[in-house]
């Protein structure tokens, strides 16, 4: 069939689907929802089978859903109605929630049901149940929706809410009044599913020093203690407040008002501020850890949850730091591990975007990263496994390659390419990583291609090893079986042997340097050339400016139009 995507962003949920209708056989084309006139012409264009609306901030106007079958995507379990799902269910404590695929109407969530799909809701932030518990529940609902839909006999059942199964509500949107955090009677719990409600968009409002901000990321601290409401400690980018049972991290916040309004880390934000406030060093028990490493018998672990899979210039040379240090125990598979909704998506932007001068920074953090992969790369002690249980873009991507093995978990989603962040040229030795593990045809086509792609397609085009876990925790199972035999296996001397022998045949026909050099020259020009473009894109990026037309590259149905004009 032919479906459409109206979409106010092509988000990771959007990505999603887009991958796995695509794998389905369906042709799918999107556009973004900009205003009527373009959705109308959109249809008018594609002449869809079926309209999708995966991410949409406003009704579908009525001169398409009374003429074409309009699917929403919604965040919620049956019966429930309004922008708010996942900010209620998360601040109400809801043990288990869902997704419902229903019929676009006059009523805003109110149409008919053409499938649903529930879940357990994990103690997480929205962000990260919207990456994982709803993406996963939405693929069921939708494929199951769109397959009744094809078949043509499915009657979808109107929303009744005399039905005991039905338990959702109409709610109103969230308001800043519905989470605001009382510091002196909250208790931990309490204040985390406040902020957790919030997080990524729109965060918590609060006042830290006499300056309003928003707050995101925040953890939870058992160890330290203080008057409720009183700023403790910080750790790291982190700054701790204290509840009336413990305190909180918090890593992240926006300032609206400052020179820099976007989401930075809580630190920089507040400047010296809080420069008297004692410093934890991040350990097991107390701190706000963003690397930690973990044993397990003769297999190392290697964890980085960056905030958004953002890599800072810093972050990047503490990860080198901790890799280092990892390599030295004489354990015999090493183990990427990331963070369980991204794994990497490479350089830093608002970090970036806030620094002095935005192209020095470019050029710190990408040297960063490319030391880290420099020595991923030349480690020949262990047997290296990326494990990508969350999504990985454009650097993250050539980094997880830079490991012997990756492994990924089913439904990861991967976008290999630079090319929409202004045509940057992309480094962690990507030249050379992608000839070497997917052969010069596919490397080619990878390094050319817009599109996000789905574990499947990773694995045939050599970008990803072997793909299995259809959840986190199942993954997280079979990698921990998998990295263990492969550490006991007695085919591992050999496969050392064989590894550091084919780096030291590739180091004899062309240097890593070399490759580092000729990347670093064509990004020297994405940051300091003439051109623009990478700042452009940066910045409307990290300010999140709408879009002003879709790609074409996901427009199918614009890019045929412009080729036959």
């Amino acid at each position: 069939m032919r479906i459409l995507f109206l979409a106010h962003a092509f988000n990771s949920l959007t990505q999603r689907l887009f991958v796995e209708l695509r794998e389905a056989g369906h042709e799918v084309s999107v556009e973004f929802d900009i205003n009527d006139a373009v959705a109308l012409e959109a249809v008018e264009l594609f002449s869809p089978d079926l309209i999708l609306a995966p991410f949409l901030k406003r009704a579908i106007p009525s001169e398409i859903w009374r003429k074409h079958v309009c699917l929403v995507i919604h965040p919620g379990i049956r019966g429930d109605r309004g922008p708010s799902a996942l900010d209620w269910a998360i601040l109400n404590e809801e043990e288990h929630w869902g997704v419902t695929v229903l019929q676009a109407d006059a009523e805003m969530d109110a149409g008919d049901i053409w499938a649903s799909c529930d879940f357990e809701m994990p103690q997480t932030s929205k962000a990260s149940v919207y990456h994982n518990e709803v993406t996963e529940a939405a693929v069921k609902a939708v494929l199951l929706a769109v397959d009744r839909f094809e078949d043509g006999n499915h009657s979808p059942k109107p929303l009744d809410y005399t039905d005991p199964d039905v338990r959702g509500q109409l709610r109103p949107r969230m308001q800043q009044a519905d989470r605001v955090i009382e510091w002196e009677s909250d208790d931990t719990e309490t204040v985390l599913r406040k902020i957790r409600c919030a997080d990524g968009f729109p965060g918590v409002a609060d006042c830290f020093y006499g300056r309003d901000v928003l707050l995101f990321d925040a953890r939870p601290e058992t160890n330290l203690q203080g008057e409720p409401g009183s700023m403790i400690a910080r750790s790291g980018d982190a700054v701790c407040r204290a509840t009336v049972d413990g305190a909180v991290w918090i890593g992240h916040m926006r300032d609206k008002a400052s020179g820099h309004p976007f989401k930075l880390p809580a630190a920089l934000v507040l400047g010296g501020a809080i420069e008297d406030l004692p410093e934890i060093t991040a350990d097991a028990n107390t701190g706000y850890r963003d690397i930690w490493y973990e044993e397990e018998g003769e297999v190392g672990y290697l964890h980085f949850p960056f905030y958004n899979g953002a890599m800072s210039t810093g972050q990047c040379r503490r990860l080198r730091e901790a890799y280092i240090e990892a390599r030295e125990p004489q354990t015999k598979v090493l183990v990427l591990m990331g963070g369980p909704d991204y794994w990497s998506n490479g350089m830093h932007l608002n970090l970036i975007e806030a620094s002095e001068s935005a192209a020095d920074e470019s050029w710190r953090n990408i040297n960063a990263i490319d030391d880290l992969a420099l020595e991923i790369i030349n480690t020949d002690s262990h047997i290296t496994i990326s494990a990508l249980r969350g999504n990985a873009g454009a650097g993250g991507v050539f980094l997880a390659r830079a490991a012997d093995k990756v492994w990924a978990r089913k439904g990861v989603v991967l976008n290999p390419h630079y090319k929409d962040m202004g045509n940057l040229y992309g480094s962690e030795y990507w030249t050379y990583l992608l000839p070497r593990y997917a052969g010069n045809d596919n490397a080619e086509r990878i390094s050319q291609a817009r599109l996000p792609m789905g574990t499947s397609e990773a694995k045939i085009l050599g970008l990803v090893d072997d793909v299995f876990g259809d959840h986190p925790t199942e993954f997280i199972k079979e990698l921990k079986n998998r990295a263990t035999a492969l550490a006991n296996s007695r085919e591992l001397p050999a496969l050392l042997e064989v590894k550091n022998q084919q780096r030291l045949d590739d180091e004899k026909r062309k240097t890593l340097q070399q490759y580092r050099q000729q990347e670093l020259d064509r990004m020297r020009l994405n940051f300091y050339g003439f051109d623009p473009s990478y700042h452009v894109a940066r910045y409307n990026f990290v300010y999140k400016v709408p879009k002003s037309r879709t790609p074409v590259t996901i427009a199918a149905h614009r890019r045929k139009a412009k080729n036959s004009s």
